[in-house]
């Protein structure tokens, strides 16, 4: 109707909803995830008359939430990416702790080491400097040790990161479905968004981004469907799909991902994740892994050259050289899925060919194929893997045995777990090898100024190493070994006999002699213990282009960069989220002194159209009263 009373009673109505829905804003300003909320006002259809239309009042055409969808989307892949970084830079801000500060790095205690070795140099009779350079081994092995074993505790709180993010991802995609149920239905039944039921999916959306990163997709009937990046299915319409931590084929303790719908149990592929669950396995994969290797590889490195130099040289009672470290061998981990009988032995055959990767050989039938753990990409390989001729790949020698079925895998931790292993083999420390293992002098009778140069071991495991062998001049230069040859003889000829080699200078006179023998016990000899304490200086690593001091700086170097890499990342990326929030709460958020202002309208417009009531009552009554005359 046109009449004023019908007309003020739907305005009185329509403000009352207006000033509820303002109190409402109000109510939940500190609501995370509100959205605010408008009331539209639309006219009344009018009656016609022959004059013209009369309105007919006001109607409340809805309750729309105030949004920009643009930027919903936008706030949650930077939800995702912040969670992703906040885990990562965390988690290697705690790496870079353990191997660069001073109480967990491997800098001092290496330092000390070689001190303690240049000690045995100085003094190679000394009891108190051989036991020093003992103490000072155990003190590296155990620091390697310690630090393995750091890293290896933040792994197993990796492993149990991504059990929990996944059990709180399942919670949200369960609680979106139910949402989404909801939703479907209250529209179905009032025909309007329910607009609190959206603004709590959306919460949830955003809260399941910055766990696992998600694309969603909003259907014709309000429901919203959410999957991963790579396209795995997380909801589809009221049902949500369940994530699963299954264990590695490989290693028990660590973990994959699987997902479970009504077509069955597939794997979930990581590299489609974001948010915290992508940030767990990018500092598994980018840092942790790659720092167990490293270290793994210094401490093969160390122990392989160390021990090398401690055997071609003899100890205190004259005996020749044993290992100083417990020697590290690879670890090899068969697939839980192999069905054949395959198994490999592995050890070290050359450190300056190891990145300290981990392998995985795989039988195709016919061959043994290698390629990385971690990219699946190919690597060359030689060899048969027999015995006489082991697989050689990325400086490890392997031997099969056992017959393998069509694909079987192997994987080979080069290095990844060796700094666990790193241990003294040696107790004893009149076993420490400083001195040579030949001993060489000039007669005393030579009429020359022949000059024997540094003897040097090139083979000490040689059977004549030491036998006795004699370089005596028959003739102007010409020489004999134990009586034989006649050798052309030019001043600074390195002469290598037995395993050994020894350079020789000046012009030796016929007749002149050198002898060479066996070095007796308690010798005195210092030769073998300062090349033991230079074995940190010799080039080692990267085809023998880089030593122990200079693969460690750059260990910590390469660790401690990547945590302030992902520090600085994760700065930038938080700035991106406040200003997209700031430009979210512009649009949607509760804007208290606008809310006040829109209370007093309102209430204003309530009181005003009260008076229309009113005036139109007090009219009414007067036709009454006239009525009654």
């Amino acid at each position: 109707m046109s009449d004023p009373f019908s007309i003020g009673t739907s305005a009185l109505l329509a403000f009352q909803r207006a000033m509820a829905t303002a109190s409402n804003n109000v109510a939940n300003a500190s609501t995370p995830g509100y959205t605010r909320q408008r009331v539209e006002f639309s006219s009344r259809v009018g009656q016609g008359q022959g004059f013209g239309f009369l309105g007919a009042g006001v109607q409340i055409s809805g309750v729309n939430r105030m949004l920009n969808s643009f930027l919903i989307s936008r706030l949650d892949a930077s939800a995702s990416e912040l969670g992703r970084l906040q885990v990562l830079s965390g988690l290697a801000t705690r790496v870079d702790r353990v191997v660069s500060e001073s109480g967990t790095s491997l800098s001092r205690p290496i330092s000390d080491f070689f001190d303690s070795a240049q000690g045995v140099a100085t003094e190679p009779t000394s009891a108190a400097a051989r036991q020093s350079m003992l103490d000072g081994g155990e003190n590296a092995a155990a620091r390697f040790r310690a630090q393995a074993n750091q890293l290896n505790q933040l792994d197993l709180e990796t492993g149990q990161r991504i059990g929990n993010t996944v059990t709180e991802v399942n919670s949200l995609t369960a609680q979106i479905a139910r949402l989404n149920r909801d939703i479907v239905r209250a529209r179905g039944e009032f025909n309007q968004p329910p607009n609190d039921l959206l603004d709590q999916r959306d919460q949830a959306v955003r809260e399941l981004s910055a766990k696992i990163g998600v694309i969603t997709f909003e259907q014709d009937d309000g429901a919203m469907n959410v999957q991963t990046a790579s396209g795995a299915s997380l909801v589809l319409g009221n049902s949500s799909q369940t994530i699963s931590v299954t264990r590695d084929p490989f290693r028990l303790d660590r973990q994959q991902l699987s997902i479970t719908s009504a077509l069955g149990e597939n794997s979930l592929p990581t590299a489609g994740l974001g948010g915290e669950l992508a940030g767990l396995f990018n500092f598994r994969n980018q840092v942790i892994d790659p720092a167990m290797a490293q270290l793994g590889r210094m401490a093969i490195g160390l122990t392989e050259s160390f021990n090398a130099q401690q055997r071609a040289g003899v100890d205190f009672n004259g005996n020749l050289g044993t290992d100083f470290f417990r020697p590290i061998a690879p670890t090899v981990l068969p697939s839980t899925n192999n069905a054949g009988t395959a198994n490999f032995t592995a050890n070290i055959s050359d450190v300056g060919a190891m990145t300290g990767r981990d392998i995985v050989l795989r039988w195709d039938g016919a061959n043994w194929q290698a390629r990385l753990a971690s990219t699946g990409a190919a690597l060359p390989m030689t060899g048969s893997g027999t015995a006489a001729d082991p697989f050689i790949v990325e400086g490890v020698s392997l031997e099969v045995t056992g017959t393998p079925a069509v694909g079987d895998d192997i994987q080979v931790r080069t290095a990844s777990d060796a700094a666990r292993q790193m241990a003294m083999a040696m107790t004893d420390p009149n076993r420490i090898a400083a001195a040579l293992p030949v001993r060489a002098s000039a007669s005393l009778g030579n009429a020359g100024n022949g000059i024997l140069g540094p003897l040097r071991i090139t083979d000490a495991g040689n059977p004549n190493l030491q036998a006795p062998v004699l370089i005596e001049f028959t003739a102007p230069g010409v020489y004999s070994i134990n009586g034989a040859g006649a050798f052309p003889y030019t001043p600074g000829d390195t002469i290598a006999v037995n395993g050994w080699e020894v350079t020789l200078d000046g012009t030796p006179a016929p007749g002149d002699q050198f002898n060479f023998g066996p070095m007796g016990a308690r010798s005195g000899d210092n030769g073998n213990a300062r090349l033991l304490a230079n074995v940190g200086n010799v080039g080692l690593f990267n085809g023998g282009n880089q030593n122990l001091t200079a693969a460690l700086s750059e260990m910590t170097s390469q660790f401690g960069g990547a945590a302030r890499q992902a520090e600085f990342t994760l700065g930038a990326q938080q700035a991106i989220d406040n200003q997209l929030q700031t430009e979210r709460d512009a649009v949607s958020g509760v804007n208290l002194d606008e809310e006040a202002a829109n209370l007093l309208k309102f209430q204003q417009s309530y009181q005003a159209a009260a008076q229309i009531i009113s005036i139109a009552n007090a009219a009414f009554d007067s036709l009454l009263a006239a009525v009654r005359r």
